[in-house]
């Protein structure tokens, strides 16, 4: 059976971090609660280091500090190191890498913050790698927000609403590739999954040296 429905939840990724008083009840926010997403208003800075591995010898590195309070980030790469305000008229080139490792190493806690999203749910859909018996929800953004607007991701989810593995479908196209969220940790009050494994079963992307103070 499947359900479609809207969803105006918090505000956009950046205003603001903390979830409201009421919190809607719905899937979205019953898996950035999975995560922690209630005990945000514990936290003050998260830091992670997002690597993906280009080829068999290869790999990059970002590193990042984001003061949740102050709304600035620490940016590292191999090349640079620099600090910047989430609230400046300009952003730097750097905050649309920020932007898109967040997803990775976030998505749960955006689920929460984001706005201009509706998600449909699908109960008992295998999920496509390891075919695990999973609800499906997609997330489909809006086409006026982010740097790539009209992106979905379907997120398949167990029984305690952890993201199994996730499906990226540029512009909402047909057509998407999917890795896995698992070796989770705890850090602080919150929970993140650090490796994601492609359908080759090696690992693509992973978050390291996680921090929340």
């Amino acid at each position: 059976m499947k359900n479609l429905s809207f969803v105006i939840l918090l505000i956009w990724a950046l205003s603001s971090c903390q979830p409201k008083e009421t919190t809607p009840d719905t899937l979205p926010m019953k898996v950035a609660m999975a995560y922690g997403f209630d005990k945000m208003d514990q936290v003050n800075t998260i830091g992670f280091t997002w690597n993906v591995q280009r080829d068999s010898v290869n790999s990059i590195a970002r590193t990042y500090l984001w003061n949740l309070k102050d709304k600035t980030v620490d940016y590292t790469d191999a090349d640079t190191t620099y600090s910047y305000s989430l609230m400046a008229d300009s952003l730097p080139p750097a905050d649309k890498a920020f932007i898109n490792d967040k997803y990775w190493a976030m998505m749960p806690f955006q689920l929460g913050w984001d706005s201009g999203y509706t998600f449909e749910t699908e109960e008992g859909v295998s999920s496509p790698l390891k075919g695990t018996n999973s609800t499906k929800l997609t997330i489909i953004y809006n086409s006026g927000d982010g740097y790539t607007p009209g992106d979905a991701y379907d997120l398949y989810l167990d029984e305690n609403n952890k993201i199994l593995e996730w499906t990226f479908r540029r512009g909402n196209g047909e057509q998407g590739a999917t890795w896995t969220w698992e070796n989770e940790k705890q850090v602080g009050p919150l929970t993140f999954a650090q490796d994601h494994m492609g359908a080759n079963g090696k690992r693509f992307i992973w978050i390291s040296g996680l921090s929340v103070n």
